[in-house]
């Protein structure tokens, strides 16, 4: 798949109640970026019939009451609204800091990683750390980043056979991605550290404390301030 952004819009009827908006291929920065805003502009509009958009990497996603709008009426309120974007901030990135304990019983994949790209595990940490990582959207499980800014170097397949549950908090490597398992779940990505912060608490206003558009930062740490952290509730 190549990289880039649409001339135009394309659009995709979803079953009888969502329709996809596409913006261009590729996981694009600038693609993403136009996602968000519109994502972010449908929602401040309160378009009738939309119960609720829904943003991913090139496209989102406007899930409709069937009985209060179809597909023809919200593509022509779409159109209208990009008639409006070069007008349009994209919503405010915050940084977000996440502790990791890397490797050990918290990351059982960091020395396939470090073994395959021709690393030491050292190397493997400090190139995952240093870096700062687009959330270019959440989904999977609640609260999963899907990130990008993945150094090449650390670029490592997915495992053969996925885990039937892979712990909480885990920090997960594939392909050219990194992300962050909020709950347990299956998984085939490689595991190369954990965090102790509770990322998804659906008892709160606001379940999950970041956003697509936002930026993690990973934050090494030793087996003692994550159990510290745990302890005092992971927040």
């Amino acid at each position: 798949m190549g990289h880039g952004i649409y001339p135009e819009p394309r659009f995709r009827s979803v079953g009888d109640r969502a329709l996809l908006v596409e913006y261009g291929e590729g996981i694009d920065p600038e693609c993403n970026r136009k996602v968000r805003t519109m994502a972010s502009l449908c929602q401040s509009q309160d378009i009738p019939g939309v119960i609720e958009v829904v943003p991913a990497y090139r496209s989102f996603q406007l899930i409709f009451d069937p009985f209060a709008a179809d597909p023809a009426s919200l593509e022509a309120s779409i159109r209208s609204l990009e008639a409006r974007l070069d007008a349009v901030e994209a919503p405010p990135s915050r940084i977000v800091k996440i502790p990791v304990c890397y490797g050990d019983e918290f990351g059982p994949d960091l020395a396939y990683v470090a073994e395959h790209n021709a690393l030491n595990l050292d190397e493997v940490i400090d190139l995952h750390s240093q870096a700062e990582y687009l959330i270019y959207m959440l989904g999977f499980t609640p609260g999963f980043p899907f990130l990008g800014g993945l150094d090449k170097r650390l670029h490592t397949p997915r495992r053969e056979t996925p885990r039937s549950e892979v712990p909480k908090g885990s920090v997960a490597i594939a392909n050219g991605q990194t992300g962050i398992y909020p709950l347990s779940s299956p998984g085939g990505w490689q595991l190369i550290g954990r965090t102790p912060l509770t990322l998804f608490q659906p008892q709160k206003d606001q379940p999950i404390s970041y956003n697509p558009g936002d930026r993690l930062v990973f934050t090494p740490i030793s087996k003692e301030e994550y159990l510290l952290i745990e302890k005092e509730g992971g927040s």
